[in-house]
């Protein structure tokens, strides 16, 4: 995976540079701006490191194929860009094995993946990876909980706290109910026992 790394004075130039040069969007390019001191008399200097999306999506391609088959899993891909987030679908004949207990080998897989993109890049980016529509199910169970769990709240009135959540399980409810009228969400508690707390918003 190739290091973009531009330097300059206006950020918007050097943006502009890297989308001439490379003929791409902006969406396309996933990066982190630094500043530094340009020396004396110069001002400060703009720094710009990052990499192209096709190249991240090829090297997950090649991160996760060899982690795979040093498993002794078969696995095809399935990548595409949604909103700006890198969707990682993985396919293959045993998903179980892919998943693992409650989504724990999924989410180690993803884990490493990031902190290996991140080693080569110095920024983190947005992956979603998936075996089939495992994450999408999750998604809709969440979506039904979070949901039922504040009904109860607006007609006891008393808050619910739900069981430990991963980062990314906290997000979906948090979103879910961020439109609620009669209830909101916080999250309690230090990693790897993080949780959240439903409760009636006052009038």
């Amino acid at each position: 995976m190739k290091l973009i790394l531009k330097e300059g004075k206006v950020l918007e130039e050097l943006l502009e540079e890297i989308k001439k040069e490379h003929k791409i969007e902006e969406t396309e390019f996933l990066y982190k701006t630094e500043s530094k001191k340009g020396g004396l008399f110069k001002g400060e200097i703009v720094v710009v490191k990052g990499a192209l999306i096709s190249d991240i999506q090829e090297y997950i391609k090649e991160f996760l194929g060899e982690i795979l088959k040093n498993m002794g899993l078969d696995v095809t891909f399935e990548i595409r860009l949604r909103d700006e987030q890198i969707i990682v679908k993985m396919y293959s004949d045993k998903n179980s094995i892919l998943i693992g207990r409650n989504g724990q080998t999924l989410s180690a897989l993803q884990t490493i993946l990031r902190q290996a993109i991140f080693n080569k890049i110095e920024t983190y980016p947005y992956i979603v990876l998936d075996v089939e529509n495992y994450k999408d199910k999750k998604v809709m169970h969440l979506e039904r909980l979070a949901k039922n769990i504040a009904r109860e709240v607006a007609q006891t009135g008393k808050e619910v706290k739900l069981e430990k959540m991963t980062s990314y399980e906290r997000r979906i409810v948090h979103n879910i109910l961020s439109q609620n009228k009669k209830v909101y969400t916080i999250s309690e508690g230090e990693e790897p026992n993080r949780h959240i707390v439903v409760k009636l918003k006052e009038e």
